[in-house]
């Protein structure tokens, strides 16, 4: 059973976190605990975007401030497998690429990168400056990975949910979780 940490930021793009939260809760079986941790803006482009407060109705996920220190996954005690951020902003990649462990993001990120376990970055912000590519090459050297928020096309999708899930379940297969998707040659 998996432990997850996901943190929502202020980049534009909550449709893949809403995606995220209803493809955890389809997997249910599959986790044993999910800390969300969600910015202001994240908040406001979700209000934004999807035109609710959504995030807030999701059953079994434990939220928490973005400044709760006390928080289990602001330790690696805590034993929390993987961190997913999406989306991922530039401004969030840029203090997790400096360490600098100023909110609960940015510590989570911080521990799950030094205890070796699995950090996923799913960035939306394009084009990419010079800053932007050494703050990714900053965070894959140190174990993170790097996925852009690009859908693919090939399962030839209909609606833009559909497009943006192709990235929430490349996602979910980088977490390890178990799903059944679409699979090329499949």
């Amino acid at each position: 059973m998996q432990k997850i940490v996901i943190a929502v930021t202020g980049a534009s793009g909550a449709i893949y976190a809403k995606l995220l939260f209803d493809k955890l809760i389809r997997l249910s079986a599959q986790w044993s605990a999910i800390g969300v941790v969600m910015t202001d803006n994240a908040k406001t482009v979700w209000q934004t975007e999807l035109g609710n407060n959504d995030f807030q109705q999701y059953p079994g996920f434990t939220f928490y401030d973005k400044n709760d220190f006390y928080a289990p996954f602001a330790s690696g005690s805590g034993q929390f497998n993987s961190m997913i951020v999406i989306p991922c902003s530039m401004g969030t990649l840029g203090r997790i690429a400096a360490g600098t462990s100023n909110d609960l993001i940015s510590r989570a990120a911080d521990v799950v990168l030094k205890e070796r376990r699995k950090l996923i970055c799913v960035l939306r912000d394009t084009p990419f400056n010079l800053i932007h590519i050494r703050n990714m090459e900053t965070v894959t050297l140190a174990g993170g990975i790097i996925c852009a928020a690009s859908p693919s096309f090939y399962s030839k999708p209909q609606t833009i949910e559909e497009a943006a899930a192709t990235v929430v379940d490349r996602v979910i297969d980088l977490a390890g979780f178990q799903q059944n998707s679409f699979r090329w040659g499949g």
